[in-house]
């Protein structure tokens, strides 16, 4: 069986053109993954690529433990799918020794300290959050390539400490971080790029090592990472780069949407794919977000992958206060999963961290157990460390009870109870990732052993493959991007909210909308919007973007609106 043979019509063209420079415009839920992977896959499986020649590379851990994951299902060991960060650093590690004679500098874990003990040294009292807004600003200075008196020239000011405060406090943290020879996360982009650029035959090392690259999330690259691809490459065009314009939500870390639209131009000979053959969500679902990107540069026209005359349409609610906002959304949440829906199916999204807590509060009161995306990932949970070891230690000294009988003593035994604590505390989280594990054992080969299992628990631990943990998501429009659920709520959809108060001007509010329409397209099957009519003691309007995306009144037919009490009696029937 070919590694094409699952794929569509457009993703076979896609993946079928194996040299010289191709980009993929891929739309929300088209299969991007599926293209690159099956791609790289032909490649291999027809000995125009080696594994070890292919580098994928991508931006967070989690993806890329994805990628190297769905290669392993198609018999694909050896590629290096990899961060930006990891492969530059990797290759510092690698290098350094023998270019300076000693390890390479230790990478520092915090910051904000650092950046504390250099304002003290200037005598500027800086609380945290000032200190966090500081960081962030050298982490966008350092992306976008620019020097401390070029980026002073901007006369960027963060807060209370002016252009030129912020200008000594980031000599002082970098004289700091050179007396302590450490270097910050952005410094390793920027240290394997000047490596790269001095040393001819460290270049023709890595030349040598990597004949063929994939970048995925292209609209994301920042103008250091994308030098850094460049000099990855060389003379070389065997470059394959995915994404989407419209999902460009990172601007303000300094992802570029430009090498992404501009690909073309830059590669006039290259191969354009557009995929935007929707298998995820239903028409209705695509229909809205298609009128909220309409005209925007680079989107696509996400149509359904087949019909589906019964599919609901998006609905909006209004609320009078963000109390009642969370309480109408733990209701809707509780009559979906009384319908048969279960709670890993439903995320609610919002646009800022501080929106989750009424929300969390509001489903723990009607108890339903719910977990923040972005949190402490599942592999580093106490109970679940506790219950890899546990079962590591059973795996030696084996019962005759059998394989799965063993996994439920080994769990009972540290915890797991057959009744749930109550939502909404630690005991709870806890008790849902030994149900998780649990829920892994059952589906487990009738072969699998012990030892097996155990095995196989860590190596989804390497890969940051995390089990389904029967729990409502909650999450922020950033971190849902990527990832999908059958039911999704939209919360606070209101000016002020979303588009987000600090964000002035057309590029910015352009960001927001790029954010919406992540939201709208995590939803395969329902999309609730709702926001609340007062914050506090202020008044707000709906949100800009409900507007174009529709409703009944104006005719379109793209939104339905609803009232609460409309919405629950429609439910209970």
């Amino acid at each position: 069986m070919s590694a094409l043979d699952a794929l569509d019509e457009r993703q076979r063209e896609a993946a079928s053109v194996l040299r010289g420079p191709v980009a993929v415009l891929a739309g929300a839920g088209t299969g991007k993954t599926r293209v690159i992977t099956h791609r790289i896959a032909h490649g291999v499986d027809t000995g125009a690529y080696s594994p070890s020649r292919v580098m994928a590379v991508t931006f967070t851990a989690k993806a890329a433990g994805e990628l190297r994951g769905r290669l392993r299902t198609l018999g694909i060991e050896g590629v290096a799918a990899r961060t930006f960060h990891a492969a530059a650093l990797a290759q510092l590690n690698f290098f350094w020794p023998t270019l300076a004679g000693s390890p390479a500098p230790s990478i520092i874990d915090n910051k904000v300290r650092l950046l504390g003990q250099a304002a003290e040294q200037l005598r500027l009292r800086l609380d945290t959050p000032t200190l966090r807004d500081v960081a962030s600003e050298i982490e966008w200075r350092k992306v976008s390539m620019r020097s401390i008196d070029q980026h002073a020239a901007l006369g960027r000011s963060v807060g209370r400490v002016s252009a030129e405060q912020l200008a000594d406090l980031q000599r002082a943290y970098e004289t700091l971080k050179d007396d302590r020879r450490q270097l910050d996360f952005e410094d390793v982009l920027l240290a394997c790029a000047g490596m790269l650029e001095a040393e001819p035959r460290v270049a023709a090392s890595v030349h040598e090592q990597y004949r063929h690259f994939t970048v995925d999330e292209y609209q994301d690259v920042s103008p250091l990472q994308n030098r850094l691809l460049e000099l990855w490459l060389g003379d070389r065009r065997d470059l394959c780069v995915v994404g989407d314009a419209s999902q460009t939500i990172y601007s303000f870390a300094g992802a570029d949407q430009r090498y992404l639209l501009e690909f073309g131009r830059r590669f006039p000979d290259a191969t354009v794919v557009r995929l935007e053959t929707n298998y995820r969500s239903q028409p209705p679902i695509l229909a809205a977000a298609n009128a909220l990107m309409n005209g925007r540069p680079g989107a696509l026209e996400l149509c359904p992958a087949r019909e589906a005359p019964k599919a609901e349409p998006p609905t909006l609610t209004a609320y009078d206060t963000e109390t009642e906002e969370a309480a109408g959304i733990a209701a809707s949440v509780s009559a979906r999963i009384a319908s048969g829906a279960a709670p890993s199916e439903i995320a609610v999204l919002y646009r800022a961290h501080a929106q989750s807590a009424a929300i969390q509060q509001a489903l723990a009161d009607a108890g339903i157990a719910s977990t923040v995306l972005g949190g402490r990932r599942f592999f580093d949970m106490p109970e679940v460390r506790q219950s890899i070891l546990a079962l590591r230690g059973a795996a030696v000294a084996p019962t005759e009870r059998g394989f799965l009988p063993n996994v439920r003593r080994v769990l009972r035994e540290i915890g797991l109870t057959d009744e749930a604590p109550a939502a909404g505390g630690a005991q709870r989280d806890g008790w849902e990732a030994r149900r998780a594990i649990l829920r892994l054992a059952e589906e487990a080969p009738d072969d699998t052993t012990l030892r097996s299992f155990s095995d196989a628990l860590m190596a989804r631990a390497k890969d940051q493959h995390e089990p389904t943990m029967q729990m409502v998501t909650l999450s922020t429009l950033h971190a849902a991007k990527g990832l999908e659920w059958s039911h999704v709520v939209l919360a606070g959809c209101a000016e002020g909210a979303l588009p987000i108060s600090y964000a002035t001007g057309f590029d910015a509010i352009d960001e927001e909308r790029r954010l919406a329409y992540v939201g709208i397209t995590r939803a395969a099957r329902t999309l609730e919007l709702t926001w609340s009519r007062s914050a506090g003691r202020g008044e707000r309007r709906p949100s800009r973007f409900l507007e174009e995306i529709g409703t009944t009144a104006r005719g379109t037919g793209t939104l339905r609106e609803t009232s609460p009490r409309a919405r629950s009696a429609g439910r209970r029937g």
